[in-house]
């Protein structure tokens, strides 16, 4: 069941792979751009089946099963709601999916208050998620509904991390440890508390809290052998970051932070940081509006192995990031202009790279090396 507030019908679906752009030349390494699937009602998140098939996520409600271009609307989700920012955002699967077909979808869930982001899963059978449970939803239902993070990422141990935002209206919620709001949390697959968290058995603090004082995490990846989480977030004018993570570190926000008010462009907070807090590895300029990421672990793209893509909603480009001990030290721009807002970055299963449009009329594609 799908609660909706002011979305439109489903929309009409391009079967036919298309290619948008046949050669483009890049600093290193030219590529190609094809559409694998259009009419996507803004579609939020995808995941790569075994058998090749994709799952989308669509933010008014849907899941849908891409497969050789067409598409099946999954069966069995929970009640979502779609506000705003909110409604069918992040979608993962179990890292035995094989074995343990388990789909983690986060969502936007209703309540006395406002909204509440949750995160729950089920098993794929066929075209439908059978014994849907939520397995986590965040401590405090509140408006307006925006800020929600809700990116999934896995640990190798088998533990997932989730993203939540500072909700949009109360930033030093961000702060509070007895507030999941603006924090990265930690869970086990079915979605209890790892006894190792930092915070747990700390009086007042939620034990799911990893780290702590983020805006809005929507970019999170895990490096091979989780030897670096990196995460893009949100500043409001200014101040999109890029963070390596660790658990119990305080990001600062909104304590500290090199943005300014979208009122009058005074400082947010402090520009520089102090004792108690992380400085963010880089600070992305001009606004990028962050969105998916994805790091390159493969050589299907040599020159761009170890490199972070992060997309950008308003800059409706990726920025490839070049990290040397951990400091950036080159960036390009890719695909200014070529797909419009970009929601979602993924490097596949094969070593290319996946890419969201985020619009009413919303697509999925794929960059490929030209050699």
């Amino acid at each position: 069941m799908v609660a909706v507030l002011g979305a439109a019908a489903g929309p009409a679906f391009g079967a036919a792979p298309e290619i948008v752009v046949d050669e483009m030349r890049t600093q290193y390494q030219k590529i190609r751009v094809v559409k694998l699937a259009g009419g996507l009602e803004r579609p939020w998140a995808v995941a790569f089946l075994p058998d090749g098939g994709y799952l989308v996520t669509e933010r008014p409600g849907r899941l849908q099963l891409v497969r050789d271009g067409a598409r099946t609307e999954i069966g069995g989700l929970p009640e979502i709601t779609a506000i705003r920012q909110g409604g069918l955002l992040d979608v993962s699967l179990h890292p035995e999916f094989e074995r343990s077909p388990w789909v983690y979808l986060s969502y936007a869930k209703g309540g006395e208050g406002g909204t509440a982001l949750a995160l729950g899963r089920g098993r794929l059978e066929g075209d439908r998620l059978a014994g849907f449970e939520e397995i986590f939803v965040q401590d405090r239902f509140s408006v307006p509904g925006r800020h929600y993070g809700s990116r999934i990422a896995w640990l190798p141990d088998g533990t997932l991390l989730l993203s939540i935002g500072d909700r949009g209206a109360e930033p030093a919620r961000a702060q509070d440890l007895g507030d999941h709001a603006g924090k990265l949390l930690r869970l086990n697959a079915d979605g209890s508390v790892p006894a190792d968290n930092p915070f747990v058995g700390r009086e007042g603090a939620q034990p799911e809290i990893w780290s702590l004082g983020h805006r809005n995490i929507q970019g999170l990846v895990v490096g091979p052998g989780a030897d670096v989480i990196w995460a893009t977030e949100h500043g409001p004018r200014g101040g999109d970051e890029l963070n390596r993570i660790e658990p119990a570190l305080n990001y600062g926000w909104p304590i500290v932070s090199r943005a300014r008010q979208y009122g009058d462009e005074s400082p947010y907070g402090e520009a520089r940081r102090r004792e108690g807090f992380e400085d963010p590895v880089y600070e992305f300029l001009p606004t990028l509006a962050p969105s998916g990421l994805a790091l390159v672990t493969t050589d299907r793209f040599p020159a761009w192995r170890g490199n972070l893509l992060a997309g950008g909603l308003v800059a409706e480009r990726i920025r490839r990031v070049v990290l040397e001990d951990g400091e950036v030290v080159h960036e390009e721009e890719l695909l200014l202009g070529v797909v419009g807002r970009i929601r979602d970055v993924r490097e596949g299963p094969e070593g290319l790279i996946y890419v969201l449009s985020d619009t009413a009329d919303g697509g999925l594609y794929r960059i490929e090396p030209v050699d």
